[in-house]
């Protein structure tokens, strides 16, 4: 690695830290007041839906402006594309049903799942990555989960709810990661 990829490195990880400490407490929050509202498709709940992904593209834009000189931003602003489609996407199919709204969201598992899988491996020279590699590799799976429930007589949300929780977790032990690569540059290897 050369010492200016290093210093951009460094001066970017902050930043992804503090975004991933955010995104950590917004899933908890959302998930916690998801399973507080229960599983009807009240105004509540689909309200929730659109907002999950709505925050999605703005922790993106932010990530995307943050290491604009640091790494490419081509899979943030694919991530971008994709939550919008899904935010538009669950606004619709909450008027369907809870059916419509688990195909829609693992939909959008499975594809922002990818695509964080990739841009979590083009990160991995930083440190604190492997905990991204793995939340995208089980919201593809997650993703697929959801779908095969929507063809289940009676479909529910609140795995939903521990989706969101696990991917928070997956975002704090990033974070963690990321201190210990910044204070450790050593641990960037790892």
């Amino acid at each position: 690695m050369t010492r200016a990829a290093t210093i951009g490195q460094e001066t970017a990880a902050p930043a992804l830290r503090r975004l991933y400490l955010i995104r950590f407490l917004f899933a908890l929050a959302w998930a916690a007041l998801l399973l507080s509202l229960g599983s009807d498709l009240t105004l509540g709940v689909k309200t929730l839906l659109v907002l999950y992904p709505a925050f999605d593209v703005a922790a993106a834009v932010f990530d995307a402006r943050s290491s604009r000189a640091t790494r490419p931003a081509k899979g943030l602003y694919a991530n971008m594309a994709i939550s919008t489609a899904a935010a538009i996407g669950l606004a619709a199919a909450g008027a369907s049903g809870t059916a419509d709204v688990l195909r829609v969201w693992g939909a959008w598992a499975i594809v922002s799942g990818l695509v964080q899988l990739v841009l979590a491996l083009q990160r991995r020279a930083m440190g604190g990555q492997w905990a991204m590699i793995l939340s995208g590799g089980i919201s593809v799976l997650a993703g697929a989960s959801f779908v095969a429930d929507a063809t289940k007589a009676n479909p529910s949300l609140p795995h939903l709810a521990r989706y969101a929780a696990l991917g928070g977790i997956f975002f704090l032990i990033s974070a963690i990661r990321l201190i210990r690569t910044t204070t450790n540059p050593t641990v960037a290897l790892q």
